[in-house]
């Protein structure tokens, strides 16, 4: 029997995965919140600058889904980010109406303080979890993403 002829009060929350996920990422983001907070940085700012660091000059739109954020909230951190020196915005060259977002050096020096802090709120996640389960997980939510996803990033 499948999920949907079952009801949540037999599947029960602590079985139901969309639950746990989201469990999981509020704990995950509250923790990581108060570490951002002591960075100055914010979720949306925090997220920018993860992407930013491994994707390159993604349009403002792509920016948004690789970073889960709504993009008036993303163009309000872009602003400061801008504004404090760690990402430029540029015309694309092809469509000047479009806009695409890079890091700057100083924002890679920013992110490389970052990234310390999350990879150990990564680390605490899989605590006492194999690395082969850990891999298996990780391909697990790769799949998901793609039955998923609207857009192809």
């Amino acid at each position: 029997m499948d999920g949907a002829a079952r009801g949540l009060a037999d599947i029960g929350l602590t079985n139901f995965a969309p639950y746990l996920m989201n469990r999981i990422m509020g704990r995950y983001n509250a923790g990581f919140r108060e570490e951002l907070a002591g960075l100055g940085l914010t979720t949306p700012k925090a997220r920018a600058l993860a992407v930013l660091s491994v994707v390159d000059a993604p349009l403002i739109g792509e920016l948004a889904v690789y970073t889960v954020t709504e993009q008036s909230t993303l163009s309000r951190a872009l602003v400061q980010l801008q504004t404090d020196g760690l990402i430029r915005r540029q015309t694309d060259p092809d469509d000047s109406r479009a806009t695409r977002v890079t890091i700057t050096e100083t924002g890679r020096e920013v992110f490389q303080t970052l990234w310390p802090h999350m990879a150990s709120a990564e680390d605490r996640m899989f605590k006492g979890i194999p690395e082969d389960e850990r891999q298996a997980f990780v391909a697990t939510l790769q799949k998901m993403l793609v039955n998923i996803r609207k857009h192809e990033i």
